[in-house]
Parts: structure tokens; C-alpha cells; sequence
């Protein structure tokens, strides 16, 4: 029996056989999904009523794991799904997932999911009677609503005017003024060109934000704490809002250092009611894009929420808003709070929302969009526990916390077996991570009664998601939710680099996390020792039973090398480090990618990620990768006299540090250049990169101008011309600088 059926019954026992009559079909689901939202603490309790209509096709204009979000729920619906897709997402999740796909056109973005003219065809050719855009893309262009709204096919959003007025951040700031938002000082026209930019920073007083009036989700936006910084960020911000969102319109505000990012979940109907869902905090960012969210937020006492949600409304209002929206605020260490923008879409961070209210937000985005009135008051809204959500991307966040990584996934497991986790992904095993698109991999949400409970569950979840084939920023998600001031709620959107201001280096192990890690690793070389010695599946009886029991390892870990003796008790193993002696149990399965090892009664979920006949191996320890060397002690002894292989000296030679389109070059061979002087520019991920000289010298090599340059170490050296030689299969820029 369906939630809304027992509801039902319920209610006919209780209000008596007229009263129960006296009420309607949509009074009755409304009812239903009111008390479920009081009463439920579940993950996600949203309710869906088989008989209630909406659309009988539906067109996802998006890719990836929104795409797929979107399409589960329009299966609880009833609603039948057509996907669009690039040349190189035919074989894609969301692909898959629909009822019908359609292809949109090649890789770039601008030929396929923001080519209005294809998905315009697609949905003619398919009939579909609505449009869900998911988040970027076409998600906040009016003239795409304007288009579905002349062809008679539903747009799932706000109309055309909310989006023109809200998706515009010099126009947006107006009508918050108008509406009573705090707003922050800036200036309220559009910038035109650098030397203006430059004089508006100046009468504002730096530091200033500079952003692209069209833009969201971090790109286009620049911060500038002088003159030349705020030329350079023009340049740059203008570029990227240009190639992210076909508009290069620049604003300038204040920039207010040190604050929180938190931000208000809207929602309102096409019947003039709106509610406020609660807030998100969205403090921890990098590059002013968002990695861990959270909601509740720890900061905020009932009067201030109560106070930006009523804000939040009443700009939706003002605008007639009508749809899912979030409304961003900055809020200084006084909790006072200034209206940043307003996203009129389906936000990324939405299902820390959905956990703590019980609302799916797709769900009613389109109800919303058929006509629906919304379902509850806002005294019905709940905040039941606490909700975390990690980003988990393709991205090596060892620089600059994180460049974008890609490759195919060799393996992936998520960690659904963990209770109360959430994954909204887009990919799978074989999945190809590429330069044309965002490098998220997921998003992991985890659920508590409490904060401390869902933090718990988020490092436990961490701990057994496996990725395998890009490099991945689980080890930085991992820190960041364990460190002491994260944990206290003592944070704010410069908490990266508060906390690691010389840059992430990965977790840094105890003296107590050291010895357990010597102490698995010696085990786990043991442990394939001994099954290697085992014959399966044969009657083949050995001569003399082995009666080894003790071993004598040296283990390089860092810029140490520890001796380690283990021996076999059993299932465990007795190992001594630094005089102490630790026992590791396990069952051993080394064909897992996951082990689930105890030390000393304290459990611990490792995953080894690489090994070789050189007693090298890779492995996955509290979230950090550490790379150690097995020996047995002869070996070890032995290996002092093996030559080193010489490093690479690169000190000449300027490599891109990720793939991406090179989009500027800024010298050419024979030119002088300075130590910092910008060699050339590349975009990689929606995001522009200056690439700079290390040291001052000459060009004497520019590599293939080619669009798109994967630098990787496939490149000849011939030393005595002092030049590069490009592998012509590779196109890619390599710049090489000499005395």
C-alpha cells in the first residue's frame, strides 16, 4: 500500500464516512503530503499521486547526473523521458536512462546542448509537451523560454520575465533594492571596458568582485585588489562569461572578505503563494564554486532565517517568480546578510533541501509548471536532522585544490551500502570523464538526526567510494569535513585557504595513523604472500608443509624507512613498528577493492589502488593516497646498490598542468619573457587559465597551435639543439625557454 493509499484510509477512519467525502482529489493530496512532512524523518519521503496529471512527455535539455536526476523522478510520475545528447554522450547514463535520445549535435557545448535550433527540432520531431532545462546550459536563457513558450511546449521554470529580470545580476540588484533586500555597495550599470572597470573599482574601494551579469556557478567571476589585478580580471571574467553563457556584460561590487556563503531555497506557484524551504550552507568553495554544502546551517539562529527567508519571498514575489529558485546571501560574522543573486533554476546542492524537508524540488517544479497550487503552508515546512553534500569531481586537488583530471573510469563503485547515502551521479564503470564538460563525478549526500551523525556517515562514505582511472578529490572532501574548525561550524568562503595556504597536501598522519598504516601495509604484503602460495582447485599435495610464521620487512613510507616484523596468528597478523606491536585482522579478500581492516579494534576501510614486483604500492588510507615500497629486509639491503633514474629537468620547459582548448598565445619563438609574464591561456572545463613563465628567458619553441592540447609526457628531448620535437599524434603547446 502506497503512502498516499494508507494516508487515505487513515484519514476516512478518523474524519468519518461525510467529512471524508465532502473532500476533493487535490485536498486530499495535499492533506497527505502536509502530513507526511511533519511526520516523516526518512532520507526522502516526497509522495507521488498516480492520478494526479501533469505531462505526458517530458524533454531533459541537460546532461549528465541532473539529467538523471530529473528522469527519476518523471518515472515516479508517470512521465515519459527524451534525452538529448553530444556525439561523444551517446553511450552516457542519462542516455541510457530515457525513454527516447536524441543526438544534438558534436562534443562543444555551443553545437549541441546549447544549440536551441537542434533540441527546438528534437522536440518537435519527439512531441514533447515540456521542457526541464536541470541547471546551466539553456537553464537561465529567457530567449530559449521565450522559444518553448511560442511553440506551445511548457517550460519547467519561472517565466521569461523572472528569468530576464533574476538572470541578470545589474538588474536583479534593482529589484531587490525595490523589494527591501540588502543588497551590497557596487555599482548598478554595466561595465564597458577595462579602463572604466578600473575607475568604478577605484570610487568603490578595492578589494571588488567582478562577475559576469549573466553568469552563475563560479565562472566569470574575478576578485581584484588593485588596478592591474582588476584589468586582468576583466579580461578574463568578460572571456568566460562569453564562452560559458553567450553574454559578456561585467558588474563590480564590493567585495566583502571573509564571509559565509548561504543561500535560501525558494519555492512559489503561478497562484501568488511562495515559500522559503530553509537555508544551504555553502561556505567551502575554490575558485567561487562550491565543494561541500550542508544544510542546515550551523550559523544561523531562527530569527535570522526567518528573516532572509522572508527576504527571499519577497523578491520572488516581486518578480511573480513561479517555479523552484534559490536566492544567495553573503552574511558577515554579524549575521547581517546581503542579497548576492538569485538562480532561477534547479540549484546543484538541491538534495541537502530535499533531505531535511521531505520535498522532492523536480517534483514540484513540475506540478508548478502544469498549474498546480502548491501543496503546503509554510508553517508545514520542517527541518528534520541534518544533510552534507560533497562534490565529488575529476580534479586533482593537490593543485591549486583542484585541476580538472580526465580519463576513463576504470572502476566505480558507490558506496550505497552505507545507510543514509545518497548519490546523484551521471556515470558509471567505463564512463569517460573529457575536456568538453564539467568534471563533476557526483554528488554524495549523507543524512543524520543530527550534524555529527551526517558528518560521520559522509567519512564513512568517502572512505568506501571507489574510483578508479581519474584522479579524484575525495582526499580534500575528506579533510575538509574532519578538520576541527569545519566541525565546530567555524568557517567561511576562505576556509580553504585559511586552512592550507600553502596548498593541499593531503592528510597528515599521527604517529599513531603512521603505525597503523606500516602495520596494514606489512599485512597486506604477507597476506599475498601466502595465498600465492596456495594451489586452488587441485589435489596436488606439497612436499614439505611451510612453516613460516615470522617475517622481517622494510617499509618505505615518505622519507622514512621502517623495519616491520609480522607474524601469522591465525586470521590476524602481530605486527611490531617502532617497538609497538599492533594486530590487524581482516578476511583478507585482496580481489576487493574495498578491505575492511580492524588494528587495535579500531576499523579501518583501505583500498589498494596499485602494486608491482618491485614492492611498490599505492594506498587509500583516510582518504589520502600514500605510495610505500615492501622489502623483505635481504631485498631492502640489495636495493642501496641499484642506480636511481634521473629526474627530468623541466625548469625550461612551460607544460600545461591539465588538458584544455589554448585560446590566447601571448609570445611567439624569440621573444624575451619574465619570470611570472603570461606565455598563453587555456580553457579547460568552462574555466580560463594564464599560464605563466616559471623563469625569465627566451622562447625558443612553440609547440602546435591546435584547438584542443593534451599535455601529457609523450615528448621527445634532443638535448644537444636544445629544442622540443611534438609527437604529431598529440596536439598540444609546449613552450621551451632558453638562457
Amino acid at each position: 500500500m502506497s503512502v498516499y493509499e494508507l494516508f487515505l484510509s487513515f484519514w476516512h477512519t478518523v474524519a468519518g464516512e461525510e467529512m471524508f467525502n465532502s473532500l476533493s482529489l487535490l485536498q486530499c493530496e495535499t492533506l497527505c503530503s502536509r502530513w507526511y512532512l511533519k511526520t516523516s524523518h526518512r532520507l526522502y519521503s516526497a509522495t507521488y499521486d498516480p492520478n494526479e496529471k501533469t505531462f505526458e512527455k517530458l524533454l531533459i535539455a541537460n546532461r549528465g547526473e541532473i539529467a538523471c536526476r530529473v528522469i527519476k523522478t518523471c518515472k515516479k510520475m508517470g512521465i515519459k523521458t527524451v534525452a538529448i545528447h553530444s556525439d561523444v554522450d551517446a553511450n552516457a547514463v542519462h542516455v541510457k536512462m530515457a525513454d527516447e535520445a536524441v543526438c544534438v549535435g558534436p562534443a562543444p557545448t555551443s553545437k549541441s546542448y546549447l544549440n536551441m535550433d537542434a533540441i527546438m527540432e528534437v522536440i518537435k520531431k519527439t512531441r514533447a509537451q515540456a521542457v526541464h532545462p536541470g541547471y546551466g546550459f539553456l537553464s537561465e536563457n529567457k530567449e530559449f523560454a521565450r522559444r518553448l513558450a511560442a511553440e506551445g511546449v511548457t517550460f519547467i521554470g519561472p517565466d521569461t520575465h523572472a528569468i530576464q529580470a533574476m538572470g541578470d545580476k545589474i538588474e536583479s540588484k534593482l529589484l531587490a533594492k525595490n523589494a527591501k533586500v540588502n543588497t551590497i555597495p557596487g555599482f548598478d550599470g554595466v561595465v564597458k571596458d577595462a579602463d572604466e572597470a578600473v575607475r568604478i573599482a577605484r570610487e568603490i574601494g578595492y578589494p571588488v568582485m567582478i562577475k559576469a551579469s549573466a553568469g552563475g556557478g563560479g565562472k566569470g567571476m574575478r576578485i581584484a585588489w588593485d588596478d592591474e589585478e582588476t584589468r586582468e580580471g576583466f579580461r578574463f571574467s568578460s572571456q568566460e562569461a562569453a564562452s560559458s553563457f553567450g553574454d559578456d556584460r561585467l558588474l563590480i561590487e564590493k567585495f566583502i572578505d571573509n564571509p559565509r556563503h548561504i543561500e535560501i531555497q525558494v519555492l512559489a506557484d503561478k497562484h501568488g503563494n511562495a515559500l522559503w524551504l530553509n537555508e544551504r550552507e555553502c561556505s567551502i568553495q575554490r575558485r567561487n564554486q562550491k565543494v561541500v554544502e550542508e544544510a542546515p546551517s550551523t550559523f544561523l539562529d531562527p530569527e535570522t532565517r526567518r528573516a532572509m527567508g522572508e527576504q527571499a519571498v519577497a523578491l520572488a514575489k516581486a518578480v511573480k517568480y513561479s517555479s523552484a529558485g534559490t536566492v544567495e546571501f553573503l552574511v558577515d560574522s554579524s549575521k547581517n546578510f546581503y542579497f548576492l543573486e538569485m538562480n532561477t533554476r534547479l540549484q546543484v546542492e538541491h538534495p541537502v533541501t530535499e533531505c531535511i524537508t521531505g520535498l522532492d524540488l523536480v517534483q514540484e517544479m513540475i506540478r508548478v509548471a502544469k498549474g498546480y497550487p502548491l501543496r503546503h503552508k509554510q508553517a508545514d515546512i520542517p527541518i528534520n536532522g541534518w544533510a552534507v553534500e560533497c562534490r565529488v569531481y575529476a580534479e586533482d586537488p593537490y593543485k591549486s585544490f583542484g585541476l580538472p583530471s580526465i580519463g576513463k573510469l576504470s572502476q566505480y563503485q558507490e558506496p550505497l551500502h552505507v545507510p543514509s547515502v545518497r548519490v546523484d551521479s551521471g556515470i558509471q564503470q567505463g564512463s569517460d570523464i573529457s575536456i568538453y564538460y564539467d568534471p563533476m563525478i557526483s554528488k554524495l549526500i549523507t543524512y543524520g538526526s543530527n550534524r555529527a551523525e551526517a558528518l560521520k556517515r559522509m567519512e564513512e562514505a568517502l572512505d568506501n567510494y571507489v574510483i578508479r582511472g581519474v584522479t579524484h578529490n575525495i582526499s580534500l572532501l575528506r579533510e575538509v569535513i574532519i578538520h576541527p574548525r569545519f566541525v565546530r561550524g567555524d568557517i567561511s568562503t576562505k576556509f580553504l585557504p585559511e586552512v592550507y595556504p600553502d596548498g593541499f597536501k593531503g592528510h597528515k598522519l599521527t604517529d599513531l595513523e603512521r603505525r597503523e598504516l606500516l602495520a596494514t601495509a606489512a599485512s597486506l604484503y604477507v597476506a599475498e604472500q601466502l595465498r600465492s602460495q596456495r594451489f586452488l582447485g587441485t589435489q596436488r599435495i606439497p612436499i614439505a608443509k611451510s612453516k613460516r610464521s615470522s617475517w622481517e620487512l622494510s617499509v618505505h613510507l615518505g622519507d622514512g624507512i621502517y623495519p616491520v616484523e609480522v607474524s601469522k596468528d591465525g586470521s590476524s597478523f602481530s605486527v611490531e613498528v617502532d617497538g609497538m606491536k599492533l594486530n590487524v585482522t581482516s578476511d583478507w579478500n585482496l580481489a576487493s577493492p574495498l578491505l575492511s581492516v580492524t588494528i587495535d579494534g579500531t576499523q579501518r576501510t583501505i583500498q589498494r589502488l596499485s602494486r608491482n614486483a618491485s614492492g611498490n604500492t599505492s594506498i587509500q588510507f583516510l582518504g589520502t593516497v600514500y605510495k610505500l615500497q615492501i622489502l623483505t629486509k635481504v631485498a631492502a639491503e640489495l636495493s642501496k646498490y641499484m642506480p636511481e633514474k634521473a629526474a627530468e629537468d623541466t625548469s625550461s620547459i612551460l607544460r600545461s598542468p591539465m588538458p584544455g582548448a589554448v585560446v590566447a598565445v601571448s609570445v611567439k619563438p624569440g621573444d624575451m619573457v619574465s619570470e611570472g609574464q603570461e606565455i598563453c591561456v587555456i580553457e579547460a572545463m568552462k574555466m580560463q587559465n594564464s599560464m605563466i613563465a616559471a623563469k625569465t628567458g627566451k622562447v625558443s619553441y612553440l609547440g602546435s597551435l591546435k584547438t584542443i592540447c593534451n599535455l601529457s609526457n609523450r615528448i621527445e628531448f634532443k638535448k644537444e639543439k636544445r629544442r622540443i620535437l611534438v609527437v604529431k599524434e598529440l596536439s598540444l603547446i609546449v613552450v621551451s625557454l632558453s638562457k
